[in-house]
């Protein structure tokens, strides 16, 4: 995984609220409503670059959110930790943090064994065996080249890919009068994050150079036997 965290913490229970119960509710139900929401986690996804590109630092952003709790909620007792990933990992910050603190569902999507290949979680399911991607458990109608295009990107995992390179391995079959143009792999592009919908920025642009996958939190990628490694490229 790209952007493996190097934090080591255990992953935290869902806390929920429940509501009063009367005397005579079922044993389970009762123990259930001993329970109670202790506090919560916000997971903030941004680098030192992009902070003192806003004009601050990490420690000037969480030393303003305990200012700001101590204002609103005086006995709130909070505690900060830092995520950290391998430096120049690909992946939207906000998951690094996610996975770096293994909060619960950011983990789920990364386990690389699945107990059953039918069963569809949320999110993107890319599956390279079956050659099919499932979107909020629906499935994608990708035309070959879309699933293709996207397949290639996925095996290539932080490293952006120029259109030459697509175009040349995509259609190197094709006579020079069939393989498309430059241009014409921002219009297969856009015509693939149409269909991935909420989820399009997993295909990222790289402005003047051309496009990339990174790893996402909401993504599921299913590698069949004998599919080739991201790490062979």
């Amino acid at each position: 995984m790209s952007n493996t965290a190097l934090l080591s913490r255990p992953a935290a229970r869902h806390l929920h609220a429940v509501e009063d119960l009367p005397a005579s509710a079922p044993v389970a139900q009762v123990e259930a409503a001993r329970t109670s929401p202790r506090g919560f986690a916000l997971y903030v996804g941004i680098d030192e670059a992009k902070a003192v590109a806003d004009g601050v630092s990490l420690s000037t952003l969480v030393e303003a959110l305990r200012r700001t709790l101590g204002e609103l909620a005086p006995h709130a007792e909070t505690y900060a930790t830092v995520a950290l990933a391998p430096a120049g990992a690909g992946g939207r910050d906000v998951d690094v943090v996610r996975l770096a603190l293994h909060e619960p569902s950011a983990v789920a999507r990364t386990k690389a064994d699945q107990p059953d290949e039918d069963q569809v979680p949320g999110g993107v399911t890319i599956d390279i065996s079956r050659r099919r991607v499932h979107i909020d458990g629906e499935s994608a109608a990708l035309t070959f080249k879309e699933f293709e295009l996207l397949q290639y990107l996925v095996l290539r995992e932080g490293r952006t890919i120029e259109r030459t390179e697509l175009v040349s391995s995509l259609w190197s079959h094709a006579d020079d009068d069939e393989a498309p143009g430059e241009r014409t792999i921002d219009v297969h592009v856009r015509r693939l994050r149409s269909k991935l919908g909420r989820y399009e920025d997993i295909v990222r642009t790289v402005r003047g150079v051309g496009y990339r996958f990174d790893r996402h939190a909401d993504v599921v990628i299913r590698y069949g036997h004998g599919t080739p490694s991201p790490d062979r490229f």
